[in-house]
């Protein structure tokens, strides 16, 4: 059995074993992780049970509960207002997530140039993603305004002559949306993204312009394929993000503004079920129906990777 030697100094000479130092190492690596998944546990695993148990139940204002089995569930299906929240999620993902990707891809590849002052790009770019949700869902609310808002104001003064109406018009709210949506996640996928740029070795695009191959050849045939891991990382976390959308539809829309029933998503019907009308059981079945929407869509992410994704 193979020993390791840890001090020679006197007459005293202790040995450990390969196996209890492994066992050493396994613990001081558990007693680093301890916190991170304590509070996996407290935050998300503990809740999930909660919120699944409490999803068969019919829950009073009084905190008295009454199993009702698949009633909650069978309730959310016959819901009109549960399938317009889905669809106005799945639409606000299905629009924002490319469109960010495509921008944060463009201005990654563009960062990683030969650009002045490219630090300051980068801090300007990625502010979004570190300034308060509440703070960025006023200005932009401010920016949206009909009547005083600078949007219109330079619409206006390009000579676009009708006045928007961003966030009281059902047909263009949700548009308002998926706008401040992109650009709050540009910035921090572009930084992952570039992260990602900077690991490709040169010597692959040194050996294709000796090939003669141009810029978009390069593109298409090296750093798309090299990058593919990140961005494999980052169409599943911006799904996830983007599914799980609710801070700016809270901030930006009032519940008497007649247009949030076309942005209104799931996780803000969630909070309105659970702590606006006090029906906490059914507001449950709609965040697990969230949950296993998401883990549905994740899991074809994660199969469909096998056929894109290059990992070298």
């Amino acid at each position: 059995m193979t020993s390791i030697v840890e001090n020679t100094k006197g007459k005293t000479v202790r040995t450990v074993t390969a196996k209890e130092r492994k066992r050493k190492t396994a613990l001081w690596g558990w007693f680093f992780i301890a916190p991170t998944l304590i509070g996996l546990m407290i935050l998300n695993v503990i809740p999930l049970f909660q919120s699944l148990f409490m999803s068969f139940q019919n829950v009073s204002t009084f905190g008295t509960s009454t199993f009702v089995g698949l009633d909650n569930y069978l309730k959310m299906l016959n819901d009109a207002d549960f399938w317009q929240s889905l669809r106005n999620t799945f639409f606000y993902a299905i629009v924002q997530v490319p469109v960010t990707i495509v921008l944060s891809l463009f201005f990654a590849v563009l960062m990683n140039t030969k650009v002045k002052a490219l630090g300051l790009y980068r801090t300007i770019f990625f502010l979004p993603m570190i300034a308060a949700p509440a703070a960025i869902a006023m200005v932009w609310r401010w920016l949206f305004n009909s009547e005083y808002g600078l949007i219109n104001v330079v619409l206006d003064k390009v000579g676009y002559t009708g006045s928007i109406q961003w966030i009281t018009d059902p047909q263009v709210a949700i548009w308002s949306i998926i706008i401040v949506g992109i650009w709050t996640n540009v910035g921090y996928n572009m930084i992952l993204l570039l992260a990602g740029l900077k690991e490709i070795p040169k010597e692959y695009y040194e050996a294709a312009v000796v090939d003669g191959a141009g810029p978009m050849k390069q593109f298409f045939s090296i750093t798309l394929p090299l990058l593919s891991p990140q961005l494999f990382f980052v169409s599943v976390t911006s799904v996830i993000s983007a599914l799980q959308v609710f801070d700016i539809i809270f901030m930006m829309f009032d519940r008497t503004n007649l247009a949030l029933k076309s942005t209104q998503s799931l996780v803000y019907m969630f909070f309105n079920e659970s702590f606006v009308l006090n029906e906490k059981g059914y507001g449950s079945a709609v965040a697990i129906s969230l949950v296993l929407i998401i883990m549905m869509i994740t899991g074809i992410q994660l199969l469909a990777q096998k056929k894109w994704v290059t990992y070298d």
